[in-house]
């Protein structure tokens, strides 16, 4: 059973309803077996057929109890599947956007697709079937064990001594399979990363030439993952085929023990009966949770992989008194502490980062102050921590030391989500939704009007672009739709930005992947729109820290330098050794 199936809201109550059920369910078994048991044996016995309406009616009524409590378990936990797969649905979303773009840069696009979509109808799957069938397999073999062995002695112990080496076998299938499983999942995610990779890069491919040759790869990924399905399902068939042996062997060993018996006269025909009836009823439960096992597997993997990332950085911003504890319930609210103004200071206080205990710090001791509207250059070379300092700033990432310190009040994060409503985040590729070009616009301020729209697009530079698409503003972009260039997409991005008039602006590397030309293009039409908002930019270009206000350079998750771009050229450091590397000739 999942380590965290208890731990989902609700699931008591269901554990409690269902264990009656399953408890009725059980008696009713018995019932059922000893009323039949007892008109066959009468009837063997020669008595007239209308003589056995009472014990045929009590039969019936077992045998509807019996079916009317599976049902009514079946819909309780499937009830409870489906509020639990939508719950973990809306808070893995939420957490999505609170961890921002680092998160699908790790995990991989395509894996969070279907962890959202398939893992979740998985692990409601795994929800309905695991909750009654636990149940059942604690209760009903126990229930029908004890009456056995009032009834026989014998019977009951071989019962007793083969249930063991069932859980025993089931255990080591279950080992066996989870390995299988774990492989499957790893190929799956692959397979769901490389198909949506693709997708991205088909214009590309399509452009070098290399589309054709490109499916062999595709071909290869795919291969791997029926290679391991078809490893996972042979460990399934083996396991339902161990656990049908065991369970006939040891039905078989009971009925040869009571037919020895029967033929000696050493025991009833009604007691023989009965406990024939219940033996394969005592393996049931075991037999069904073995078969579900596997079919369920791929659901609790699923449910496990969503809970990690719900409950990653689950921890939030607190507002802290000046010795680190904190703050009394007198503290003033989020959003006096995190609106951002003219006269605002932003502090960063001994700031680090670890992603692993024993590992290397991506930051360590950063101590930074920003004050009011300023442009904030972030240079370094790949792997300085830029990256990194970015996601602090923007909220995406909890500092697991230091804090920060802003309007006077420190705080342990930046977390909070009055700071996310503060601020616009520009990546190095913004993603272009399915939609109207107006409604990707539109994102950070749905409820914008078309004016407002086109006049954000127009200080952008997107006019010439809306004059040439034959629907303008309601021209389809993104999948399906017209595509656009680099320049374009970044242009659509800062546009957002624009029209949610946040005074907060982050920028992580926008113009990586753009040509020179463009890029300076792009320059020229962003400079401007930086006016009265704090803004950090994240580039390895060097050529735009002429234009900052101040400039902070990083090396190896430290900073090691801040200053204009005359007093660190002058001062012929770290950020002078970059411009030497990259021989822009900047003086």
């Amino acid at each position: 059973m999942d380590k965290n199936l208890l731990g989902y809201k609700g699931v008591k109550p269901v554990f409690l309803i269902v264990g009656f059920l399953t408890l009725v369910q059980s008696l009713s078994i018995l019932l059922l077996a000893k009323s039949l048991a007892e008109v066959v044996s009468a009837l063997f016995a020669g008595e007239p057929l209308k003589e056995q309406g009472a014990t045929m009616l009590l039969f019936l009524l077992a045998f509807l109890a019996r079916h009317a409590c599976a049902m009514l378990m079946s819909r309780f936990s499937y009830r409870f599947a489906e509020n639990t797969g939508s719950s973990m649905r809306r808070q893995m979303m939420d957490k999505l956007f609170q961890l921002g773009p680092r998160l699908a840069g790790d995990r991989g696009t395509g894996n969070l697709v279907t962890l959202v979509l398939e893992g979740v109808t998985k692990f409601r799957t795994y929800i309905e079937l695991i909750i009654p069938r636990m149940v059942g397999m604690a209760v009903t073999p126990a229930l029908l064990l004890v009456y056995i062995y009032t009834l026989d002695t014998s019977s009951g112990v071989i019962l007793t001594l083969t249930m063991p080496i069932i859980i025993v076998f089931m255990i080591l299938i279950g080992m066996t399979a989870r390995k299988q499983m774990d492989r499957q999942l790893k190929s799956y995610w692959t397979l769901s990363n490389h198909f949506v990779d693709s997708l991205r890069g088909l214009e590309t491919l399509k452009f070098l030439g290399r589309s054709r040759s490109h499916s062999d790869s595709i071909a290869e990924v795919s291969d791997r993952y029926r290679s391991a399905t078809m490893r996972t399902l042979r460990v399934a068939f083996l396991s339902s085929f161990a656990m049908d042996f065991f369970t006939m062997l040891s039905v078989a060993s009971v009925a040869v023990s009571l037919g020895l018996r029967l033929v000696n006269e050493q025991m009833t025909l009604v007691t023989g009966l009965t406990i024939l009836i219940l033996a394969p009823e005592y393996f049931l439960p075991v037999r069904l949770v073995g078969a579900d096992f596997h079919a369920t597997l791929d659901g609790k993997e699923a449910g496990e992989a969503m809970k990690d990332i719900i409950d990653r950085d689950t921890v939030t911003a607190e507002v802290l008194e000046a010795d680190g504890t904190e703050a009394s319930t007198a503290a003033p609210s989020p959003a006096a502490v995190f609106t951002w103004r003219q006269e605002s200071v932003l502090k960063l206080e001994q700031v680090g980062v670890k992603y692993e205990a024993d590992g290397i710090a991506s930051l360590e001791g950063v101590n930074l102050e920003f004050k009011g509207s300023t442009k904030i250059g972030i240079i370094g070379e790949s792997g300085a921590g830029k990256s990194t300092l970015v996601d602090i700033l923007g909220g995406f990432l909890h500092p697991t030391s230091g804090s920060i310190s802003i309007n006077g009040n420190r705080v342990s994060a930046l977390t909070d989500e009055e700071w996310r409503k503060q601020t616009s985040y520009i990546p190095q590729r913004p993603y272009i939704f399915s939609g109207t070009l107006a409604d990707n616009v539109r994102f950070y301020y749905p409820e914008a009007s078309t004016e407002a729209v086109a006049s954000v697009m127009a200080a952008a530079g997107l006019s010439k672009l809306v004059e040439s698409l034959p629907s303008g503003l309601d021209e389809m972009i993104g999948g399906g739709g017209r595509s656009l260039s680099g320049g374009q997409e970044q242009r659509v991005a800062l546009a957002r930005a624009l029209l949610s008039s946040r005074p907060v602006m982050l920028l992580d590397e926008p113009t990586a992947h753009l040509d020179i030309e463009t890029e300076y293009e792009l320059k020229q039409t962003m400079l401007p729109l930086f006016a009265g908002k704090l803004v950090f930019l994240a580039t390895h270009r060097l050529h735009w820290m002429i234009d900052m206000d101040l400039i902070v350079v990083m090396q190896q998750g430290q900073v090691a330098e801040v200053g204009t771009h005359p007093e660190l050229v002058a001062r012929r450091g770290a950020y002078y050794e970059l411009i030497q590397s990259q021989l822009e000739g900047i003086h």
